[in-house]
């Protein structure tokens, strides 16, 4: 390969290694605040949201963002996509085996799941952080989790929210979106399965 050649190849390589570094440095800061009991708070501004004094955050039916494209391979190489689920509750739990938050809250996850899913509502995981799917296979194994998680370990998934929305901050982040897949309430901390019902209830008792 000549001299010539190469060089569009370096600079191809240096814009990708760039382009590498500046989503992972992006990630860093979305997380400065990760496996916390809690994060950023909206509510002011333009945002369309408040905070409950439980800290969760919720959005008014009509005033709701639409969650984005969230879909890929799981930590068992299946495919999902979490647009499929539209017409149910989907709770989406943002999570990581490194997470002491994360294991806490798992059993309660597992038995809220398994109590409404014949009532229209789908868990989803969100594994991020995690360097290889061993550690959130082994997760799941551990906490009896049985509902999908898709794979995220550099938390791309994660950026694709938009600011001043109901969007993740935190690790564990737990969201329940509406039947027409729009974001309905929000948590940056770990829930009790008494919260986390109490956090779902509202939303699949719309119409």
């Amino acid at each position: 390969m000549s001299a010539a050649s190469r060089a569009p190849l370096r600079s191809t390589r240096a814009r990708r290694r760039a382009v590498l570094t500046t989503a992972g440095a992006a990630v860093t800061a979305l997380l400065m605040s990760a496996c916390s009991s809690g994060g950023t708070s909206g509510g002011g501004g333009d945002t369309n949201f408040v905070m409950g004094k439980d800290g969760i955050s919720t959005a008014k039916k009509g005033e709701r963002a639409a969650a984005p494209d969230l879909s890929g391979k799981t930590v068992d190489g299946k495919q999902l996509d979490v647009a499929s689920f539209k017409g149910k509750v989907v709770v989406l739990n943002l999570w990581g085996s490194w997470c002491p938050p994360c294991r806490a809250e798992a059993p309660g996850f597992e038995k809220v799941s398994q109590d409404l899913k014949d009532k229209g509502v789908q868990f989803v995981g969100i594994n991020t952080r995690d360097p290889g799917t061993s550690s959130a296979l082994a997760f799941e194994k551990q906490y009896g989790v049985s509902f999908p998680s898709l794979y995220d370990p550099t938390g791309k998934l994660m950026l694709r929210f938009k600011k001043g929305t109901l969007n993740p901050q935190a690790i564990p982040t737990t969201l329940v979106l509406d039947r027409e897949g729009k974001i309905a309430a929000r948590s940056l901390a770990a829930l009790s399965e008494d919260k986390l019902r109490r956090m779902i209830a509202p939303v699949l008792a719309e119409k």
